[in-house]
């Protein structure tokens, strides 16, 4: 009797706030239905509570040993966070980017792929016009932190703030009684150089010719040159891919116009956070993208990139295949490909039949029907 080696994973599970809880009920009744088909593989998932609820209920966002107890975990599989009781941001730093810097998730992953069924607001482009990746620097750039807000600061202070401002621009701001505020973007060239290799090395492993970078160095000329100074460096390991530099918002334009041109984009934080929502757009809506918070030697985290939509939880109307796909791309990171392409395979089905889809996608069928058709593809397989 042949035995079966079964690989067993430990996923932690945030479900969050909104529609988190429904959309990730859904991506773990199916992980498990695929896990059983491909056999193998088992999956533990232990459920975490950290979201608006538990911050509201108990003025905690995320503790040490909650940190500790996720790295022992293989992945983490996050639903949604954000919550209109809660102020803006509080969430957002205090557990999603919190997560990211402490397990240095420092790839973010959107994979950009229209699925045949699924209209395009694109005229005359269909699924074979959108198909590529976008790879964002996941922990750099303007999302370090460093910044605040000047008003009744030391008098040493406002005389710095006040040469600096006067020596670079016109206007007249009296700094002594207007509030000025400031953002820091900052880039390593380690930084740089981890993240551009990841798009390089996913474009070889893909099997695309070409990683295009995105960057603003025209205008944000000491962060970026510093970008395109590592992207030049590190291509030259690549020859046989081929590369160009795009300003982001000439990407934005092109990404309409031109989507089947784009095969590996690399850019930094805050360029990739704007573009990654027009390309779930161009690929049928947000409802359909999923993201992977990537360490290659770590602790990753999977999540769809749309946000907690307050106004539909409890509802179950929300479209979970971005949840359910992001899962896939967990399974894809720890190496079950096998798994991924079965839960992949049976959302193309499903979504090319086109019986059973959520409101955002033209049908009436609920969250959870879904999630049920998608298992039941899964199974018939």
């Amino acid at each position: 009797m042949v035995q079966v080696k079964v690989l067993k994973y430990k996923i932690a599970v945030i479900p969050g706030d909104g529609v988190g809880p429904e959309v990730i009920r859904e991506g773990v009744k199916v992980l498990r239905a695929a896990a059983e088909v491909a056999g193998g593989v088992d999956i533990d998932f232990v459920e975490f509570p950290y979201g608006a609820e538990h911050y509201l209920r108990t003025g905690e966002l995320i503790p040490e040993e909650a940190l500790k107890e996720l790295s022992r975990m293989d992945a983490i599989y996050l639903g949604a966070l954000g919550d209109p009781r809660v102020p803006t941001g509080v969430l957002e730093q205090g557990i999603l980017l919190r997560l990211r810097f402490y397990f240095d998730q420092y790839v973010n992953l959107r994979p950009v792929r229209l699925y045949p069924g699924v209209p395009c607001p694109l005229a005359g482009k269909g699924p074979e016009d959108v198909d590529f990746f976008v790879v964002r620097e996941n922990t750099e750039d303007f999302y370090v932190a460093l910044g605040g807000r000047a008003k009744g600061r030391s008098k040493a202070e406002l005389d710095l703030i006040r040469s600096l401002y006067e020596a670079k621009f016109k206007l007249d701001v009296d700094v002594d009684r207007d509030e000025i505020a400031y953002q820091l973007g900052v880039i390593s060239r380690k930084g740089a150089e981890r993240v551009i290799r990841y798009a390089f090395e996913l474009a070889r492993r893909k099997g695309k010719k070409r990683v295009t970078s995105v960057d603003k160095a025209n205008v944000l000329t000491h962060v970026y040159s510093l970008w395109r100074d590592v992207f030049e460096s590190v291509a030259r390991d690549y020859p046989e891919i081929e590369t160009e530099f795009a300003f982001v918002d000439a990407v934005t334009m092109w990404f309409v116009k031109n989507p089947e041109w784009y095969q590996v984009v690399v850019t930094p934080n805050m360029f990739g956070d704007i573009i990654t929502d027009l390309g779930a757009m161009i690929q049928g809506g947000l409802g359909l993208a999923p993201g992977g918070n990537i360490n290659p030697e770590g602790v990753s985290m999977f999540e769809p990139i749309h946000g907690s939509a307050p106004k539909h939880a409890g509802k179950n109307v929300a479209n979970p295949i971005a949840t359910i796909l992001a899962g896939q791309m967990m399974l894809e990171e720890l190496g079950e490909q096998k798994v991924a392409d079965i839960i992949e395979a049976a959302v193309v089905e499903v979504l090319r039949e086109g019986r059973v889809r959520t409101y955002d996608l033209g049908g009436r069928s609920s969250t959870s029907e879904v999630g049920d058709e998608v298992v039941r593809k899964i199974e018939n397989k």
